[in-house]
């Protein structure tokens, strides 16, 4: 028996391979770095899709039909409307996700379905975001990027090249990470045989949990509270001293750095440009030195995704639904794996309970009842 399954095989897969000794990430085949500076998320999804790299004209049949599925349901679009102002925002994904099940085409084919679900995710944040604060829905559009158009609808603003850039790194890297939580729910439930969507739901709902999704919300807040780089070390101090968790370290896979990390600290040292960010960096270094030196722990890829997501223009509380739209074409990936060579999912548990207990009627149990 293992806690939390750490350590144990719990099936096999194509998709991405975690060297954790040394700090690698491989999807099919491929280096993340290389990925994260030379690819972009529809090439990445084509590749977590299929298991190879497409040919140019394949590239641009599957960007084309990415994009032409951006619209979301009018059904679904009333659903968000209903919402209340204060919603939760990953409680307003799943609803979405789960509605677009009853709005979409039966008869389509699996990649079909993949496409449509990871085209529309990325409109569907948007549009709850805007619901929130009472903004108009802007329309997606067809002759962008998924990176650059997410980033229009979220901000309003059209992007530069290099936010677009970034944005796409961003996609990249949380494309997919093995069996991480929310990618093994998506897996369970897709073995049972429900339906791709429920799938997804599922994972989105694994996600919000403040232990798999949310630490860098936690990073920003901790930084904010930090204030200045000379106070870092009273800081973590006070923390180990109390035995509290520092957000943004550790891993339970890596045993050095995360690979992502490393690429994401690389780009928050470029994009560094006002006084409040070259502040927020410093801290976020020096934090990460004296964890390293104190500790022997290294950060991951949290640590520095609020900074770079908080450059971008996007608020803090969409930091998760982001990371979501960035999984989902990994989430997808392992879906269509798991239909492909199905079982389902039937662990067994160690019992530690009572046995040979002796029933006896309720009206001569007696006793008080205890608060």
């Amino acid at each position: 028996m293992s806690k939390g399954l750490e350590d144990i095989v719990a099936g096999t897969s194509a998709i991405t391979f975690i060297d954790g000794a040394r700090g690698r990430l491989i999807y099919c085949g491929y280096d993340i770095s290389d990925l994260a500076e030379h690819s972009n998320y529809e090439e990445v999804a084509y590749l977590l899709w299929h298991k190879r790299l497409p040919q140019e004209e394949e590239l641009r049949i599957f960007t084309e039909d990415l994009l032409s599925k951006r619209v979301v349901p009018q059904g679904v679009l009333s659903s968000i409307d209903s919402l209340s102002y204060d919603c939760d925002t990953m409680d307003a994904l799943e609803m979405a996700i789960a509605g677009l099940g009853i709005y979409d085409d039966p008869d389509l084919t699996l990649i079909e379905k993949a496409a449509s679900i990871a085209s529309k995710i990325g409109t569907v944040v948007p549009y709850i975001h805007r619901h929130k604060y009472r903004l108009p829905r802007l329309e997606p559009r067809k002759d962008v990027s998924f990176a650059s158009d997410l980033l229009y609808l979220l901000t309003g603003k059209e992007p530069d090249a290099f936010s677009e850039k970034l944005m796409n790194v961003m996609l990249v890297l949380h494309a997919d990470h093995e069996f991480n939580a929310s990618t093994f729910t998506a897996r369970v439930v897709a073995s049972t045989l429900s339906d791709m969507y429920s799938s997804v739901t599922a994972a989105v709902a694994a996600l919000k949990g403040p232990l798999h999704g949310g630490a860098n919300e936690r990073v920003v807040e901790m930084v904010q509270q930090i204030g200045s780089p000379d106070k870092v070390p009273a800081f973590l101090h006070e923390k180990l001293a109390n035995k509290e968790k520092i957000m943004g370290f550790g891993h339970r896979v890596y045993k050095t750095v995360d690979p992502r990390a490393k690429i994401l600290h690389a780009y928050a040292g470029q994009i560094a440009s006002s006084g409040e960010e070259r502040n927020d960096l410093a801290i976020l270094d020096a934090l990460a030195d004296a964890m390293v030196r104190e500790k022997g722990i290294y950060p991951n890829v949290d640590f520095y995704s609020g900074f770079v997501l908080h450059h971008l223009g996007i608020p803090t509380y969409l930091f998760t639904p982001v990371f979501a739209v960035g999984r989902t074409p990994g989430w997808l990936a392992h879906v269509m794996e798991q239909y492909s060579n199905n079982r389902i999912m039937r662990p067994i548990a160690e019992y530690t309970g009572l046995v040979d207990q002796r029933y006896t009627p309720v009206e001569l149990r007696g006793g008080k009842i205890t608060a």
